[in-house]
């Protein structure tokens, strides 16, 4: 190594790759150590819990594994730990695997051939398994049997492979894109609300108790309302509040300190980060309200189309902020509000969607 290059000081992609990968890491440590254990522990999806508590006794007393079970709903909700509690419920091991990872119908038999009696089998994205692995999975759930092909043409030969009864619990943000004969195998099926900020208040405190933080109830309350109506964004921003609170504070989170925190990290008052705010300015200070396309939306921002569509528009149209209509994206009066911008009005230069506003 040449000591006078100051490159020979830099560190290395490799490194950085290690650096990433450790700090993933410890993020899904903690995520890992806030998840509830028990349905008497989860917080919110007060009628999915019902319904679900009423499956998993009726199993147990009957000694048999329990439904095929399918959840939706929105990322971050929470239908990882519903799974991982639905197999701790049952005294059962659990496997996870997602829908992209399953390209062929060998990779799916391969999986379901190493399963043990009573395992339960978390899918998660489910609805993005390829098509043979799906028709594979029909009989699979149903007879607990898959038929191996071996052998091309007229000489394959199918060869049928006896199951373990095993319960497979599916996760989707997309349940639309399910076939119904996949959808209509599922024993239950659960639909994950978003959470109200009395729920989430209730997160945040159980969360700043597992993690050793102070947490005033007015800091709580303003972390929940500017997570979205997801346990997930809340616990995140409670360990960023976390952070700014042992820097610049007495380690207490207070509502005050709470607002800071989250101002530093571009969270508004009503929930909205960078992305979100960037797609409303462009959106009306661009396009003057709209309508303008989705991917004329998207360049404007520098962001993918995907990353507008899936990242930020759900939120903005639950929030009453854009709308969808057949002609385009369009900003409601709330956008302009929430920005602090006056809409343009009928005949004013550059007002040519004026009348969009108009009462």
């Amino acid at each position: 190594m040449n000591w006078d290059d100051e490159s020979a000081y830099a560190p290395s992609p490799a490194a950085d790759r290690l650096v990433d990968t450790v700090a993933d890491g410890e993020d899904q440590a903690v995520e890992a150590a806030l998840r509830p254990k028990d349905l008497g522990e989860f917080v919110g999806q007060e009628r999915v819990r019902e319904q679900l508590d009423l499956v998993l006794k009726a199993a147990r007393a009957r000694g048999a594994t329990a439904d095929h079970v399918l959840l939706s709903g929105a990322p971050g909700l929470g239908k990882t730990t519903l799974s991982m509690i639905i197999a701790a419920e049952m005294g059962a091991p659990i496997r996870i695997t997602s829908g992209p990872a399953i390209q062929h119908a060998g990779d799916l038999a391969a999986i379901l051939s190493s399963l043990t009696e009573g395992e339960v089998l978390f899918l998660d994205e489910i609805h993005r398994m390829s098509r043979p692995a799906e028709e594979m999975l029909y009989m699979a759930m149903e007879d607990f049997r898959v038929d191996v092909i071996v052998g091309k043409g007229p000489g394959a030969t199918a060869i049928p492979l006896e199951l373990p009864p095993f319960t497979l619990v599916g996760a989707t943000t997309r349940a639309g894109l399910l076939p119904p004969p996949l959808r209509d195998r599922f024993g239950f099926t659960g639909h994950m609300e978003f959470y109200a900020p009395a729920e989430l208040q209730r997160v945040v405190h159980r969360s700043a108790r597992l993690l050793d933080v102070a947490i005033e109830a007015e800091g709580a309350a303003e972390i929940a309302g500017r997570s979205r109506g997801t346990p997930r964004i809340a616990n995140r921003l409670l360990r960023r509040v976390r952070d700014y609170a042992q820097v610049k504070a007495d380690g207490v989170i207070t509502r005050e300190i709470a607002a800071q925190a989250l101002q530093v990290y571009e969270v508004d008052a009503r929930g909205l980060d960078r992305l979100d705010r960037a797609v409303l300015t462009a959106l009306l200070k661009l396009f003057g309200g709209g309508p303008v396309g989705l991917s004329t939306l998207a360049v404007a921002v520098g962001e993918e189309r995907e990353t507008v569509e899936e990242v930020a528009e759900p939120f903005l149209v639950r929030e009453g902020l854009l709308a969808r209509t057949p002609r385009g994206r369009v900003a409601t009066p709330a956008a302009w509000a929430h920005l602090g911008l006056v809409p343009p009005g009928q005949g004013a230069p550059g007002a040519g969607q004026g009348g969009l506003f108009a009462e």
